[in-house]
């Protein structure tokens, strides 16, 4: 499917109230569960995706836009929301990750970007020339893959539980 600058803006503006109706409220222990070491509970994704709204997405974008391919990506630390958003509760996070979203949305839709800027070429620090389409296109499915890790860290709290249909349930068998 061919990429379109109006079709990703719509999925990216869907993923906080996605984010909120799997998560608000739930307990604890569901909150913070994971697929062990090094791997992200529900509530690390979200501030993991709450730093990428700050240092990733937009950042990288107007890199792009003002440099092109002659400077090269901030590398994107993937854990630093262990130290900089965990005081925050569920709740906050949700709100924060909210907020962020609508402003880079509305930055990203201020832009105005033409076809010939969508192919405009900036450096990524380990994949090298990449395009500004590849990049938006990317924030798209970068938040499909969390939504995705979310729901199957949730199912996994019933891995047990299911019994013989695990069989079915290709969620728990990934």
């Amino acid at each position: 499917m061919r990429f379109e600058l109006t079709q990703a803006i719509d999925h990216l503006s869907r993923t906080p109230g996605t984010l909120r109706s799997l998560l608000a409220g739930l307990p604890e222990d569901w909150r913070h569960a994971n697929e062990g070491p090094e791997t992200f509970s529900p509530q690390d994704v979200l501030g993991h995706l709450i730093c990428g709204e700050e240092a990733d997405w937009m950042p990288r974008l107007r890199m792009i836009l003002e440099h092109g391919e002659g400077r090269s990506f901030e590398p994107f630390d993937r854990f630093a929301f262990r130290q900089s958003h965990a005081a925050l509760s569920l709740s906050e996070l949700l709100d924060r990750f909210e907020s962020l979203r609508r402003e880079n949305l509305k930055a990203l839709a201020g832009l105005a970007l033409s076809p010939a800027t969508l192919q405009r070429w900036g450096r990524h620090p380990d994949f090298g020339p990449v395009t500004v389409e590849q990049l938006l296109a990317t924030w798209v499915v970068h938040d499909w893959n969390h939504v995705f890790q979310i729901v199957r860290v949730l199912s996994h709290q019933y891995d047990a539980a299911v019994g013989p249909w695990k069989a079915y349930l290709k969620v728990l068998r990934v």
